[in-house]
């Protein structure tokens, strides 16, 4: 949800993050808050910053009824357009946060909440690992002789949210049309498991089990597409047909892989294992960008793997990464958008502080400064 709301900020709304009021000496608000190396205060950590640019931080203790009544009068007072939720399904009429319930306030409200399996498993809870694991995506990442691997970024958590981003924007252009709000659950399960295209329906179309599990960095059909060893580094070569690999055989130094067995893709495919090391061995004689110079001369898909830093160095980046400045004035340069926005921003606030602006908010709903106390003296909401 955080990356949802972060598209949100990207497209210029206004963003209000609900967080756990204080209790005990617990670490208040999101445990995110706290992970990684601190950026700013002891709120903010740099593991929170990038997702939570652009927004406001409120802090409400969702198990006390003032606090709902505060959530309703937020609603109703700001007109709100858009509540977002990512708690378990079995506790949203319990935090007074279900739709029915903010539905009732404003008719055209649009709801979303993610969680791990929907509604109809309200007590499971979701984790971007265990729905690795569960929608099948270790199964296919990792070496065929290894253990199952998980990504290197949360895939589901990031499916999970831009699942809400597409929506909110479907049930917001609905409402321009019908004047009616509606509720959108994304199961985290159900929105990996779209993305098994290429092999959940091969079960039914009685595939070899090769197909459906781990093959490292190799494609399953179009061969040969894998990561190869340089002199000075590794090289992702995609031959994607015939005619790409009559191009690879067309440059001198492969000429000596163009076998009569191997003109076709079934044929290649027959023959991967010693395709591969026969490439390999090419391969591991020349440089990346030597080796990257002629196949993008055959006009054949290719790159170097890159590490972080280098990514953000890519020239098809420059002008495209957001950013933000710390207090203290350092600029953090993030991630781009998914998509150019035209006439958006890219420069967006420091994340707020721990409930930050829970005094303001509160008063914008019509709280007077009397009820505000009331509020935070008995525990419903934390202020800065």
């Amino acid at each position: 949800m955080p990356y949802a709301t972060l598209r949100f900020v990207h497209l210029g709304w206004r963003v209000i993050r609900i967080e756990a009021a204080q209790i005990g000496s617990h670490l208040p608000g999101d445990p995110n808050r706290y992970i990684g190396a601190k950026v700013a205060d002891e709120t903010r950590h740099s593991y929170f910053v990038a997702p939570n640019v652009g927004k406001e931080s409120i802090a409400l203790n969702l198990k006390s009824p003032e606090a709902h009544k505060a959530i309703r009068r937020i609603i109703k007072e700001l007109d709100v357009d858009v509540f977002c939720c990512n708690t378990l399904p079995g506790r949203y009429e319990q935090f007074g946060i279900d739709y029915k319930t903010l539905s009732e306030v404003k008719a055209d409200l649009i709801w979303a909440g993610i969680s791990a399996m929907g509604p109809d498993y309200p007590h499971v809870p979701g984790y971007d690992p265990i729905m690795q694991a569960m929608a099948g995506h270790m199964e296919l990442t990792g070496d065929p002789a290894g253990s199952p691997m998980l990504s290197g970024i949360p895939l589901i958590d990031l499916k999970a949210g831009d699942e809400v981003y597409a929506g909110v924007c479907l049930a917001l252009a609905e409402r321009a049309m019908t004047g009616k709000g509606s509720r959108i659950d994304v199961s985290m399960l159900q929105a990996a498991a779209s993305w098994l295209i290429t092999t959940l329906p091969l079960v039914d179309i009685d595939c070899d089990p090769s197909e459906i599990t781990r093959s490292g960095n190799e494609h399953r059909k179009f061969i040969p597409t894998n990561v190869y060893p340089c002199s000075d580094g590794f090289m992702l070569m995609a031959i994607g047909s015939d005619a790409q690999w009559r191009r690879l055989t067309g440059i001198p130094r492969f000429h000596s892989i163009a076998h009569e067995y191997r003109v076709n893709n079934n044929g290649r495919l027959a023959d991967r294992i010693q395709l591969h090391k026969d490439i390999t061995e090419i391969t591991s004689k020349v440089s990346c960008s030597e080796l990257g110079a002629e196949l993008a001369q055959s006009s054949l898909p290719n790159a170097p793997i890159l590490n972080i830093p280098q990514v953000g160095e890519l020239e098809a980046l420059q002008g495209k990464r957001t950013t933000t400045t710390t207090p203290e004035g350092k600029q953090i340069r993030m991630q781009p958008m998914a998509i150019d926005v035209e006439n958006s921003q890219t420069e967006f606030a420091f994340p707020p502080k721990y409930a930050e602006q829970t005094g303001s908010v509160l008063a914008e709903a019509g709280y007077s400064a009397d009820e505000i106390t009331q509020l935070l003296e008995s525990g419903a909401a934390t202020g800065a």
